[in-house]
């Protein structure tokens, strides 16, 4: 595997601040369970060479393996001046929409960051005018070390979620997909109908 971990931190250090924070979130297209926004500030006066190091790998989360965001998101632990997370439950993104839901988590991730965060990234979009001042970074979780930081974060706490939910609601197999849209996931909703944790405004045609 590439080591993409060196040439995020470059991007983020072009930047000139200090205190870089980064935030992304796991979870959008999920059928099931909670959307996870989290939040990463790396202070890149302490990221001296022997710091960094076990974030050589450091990548979009989507492009690793799950043995490699489990390492990763035990580095970022280490390495990182702080580290927030949230989980935005199924019923709170049917009553106020996934995109609202979103919008908010990340807002209150890039909050609880500045300051002492100088420059703020998000992945994708911009987050209006109630969010800290902040750059919308296109695939900023494959550009800038302090998103794909959050973005690992976001995807190794929610699927520790959703085992976790797995054992609450073994029918499912949320272990294996945790909360996507799969034949046997969507079978299983046909069978017995949603659980507690489906996202019951999404248009899916399990639902039907």
């Amino acid at each position: 595997m590439k080591r993409t971990g060196q040439k995020l931190l470059r991007f983020d250090r072009k930047l000139g601040a200090r205190f870089v924070a980064g935030a992304d979130e796991a979870g959008r297209g999920s059928l099931a369970g909670p959307l996870v926004v989290a939040g990463v500030l790396l202070d890149y006066g302490a990221l001296k060479e022997h710091r960094v190091r076990p974030l050589a790998y450091l990548n979009d989360s989507k492009q690793c393996s799950e043995e490699r965001r489990e390492e990763l998101f035990r580095a970022v632990v280490a390495c990182a001046e702080k580290v927030v997370v949230r989980a935005i439950p199924a019923g709170d993104i049917d009553r106020n929409g996934l995109h609202k839901s979103n919008l908010a988590g990340l807002r209150a991730m890039l909050s609880e960051l500045s300051p002492p965060a100088e420059a703020c990234l998000v992945d994708g979009f911009r987050l209006g005018p109630l969010a800290p001042e902040h750059t919308a970074v296109v695939d900023g979780d494959e550009k800038s070390a302090a998103i794909a930081a959050a973005s690992i974060v976001a995807k190794v706490t929610r699927d520790r979620l959703m085992r976790r939910l797995d054992a609450l609601y073994p029918a499912y197999g949320f272990a294996q997909h945790v909360g996507y849209i799969t034949p046997g996931h969507s079978a299983v909703v046909r069978e017995v109908g949603p659980s507690a944790v489906h996202r019951l405004s999404f248009q899916a045609l399990c639902y039907t």
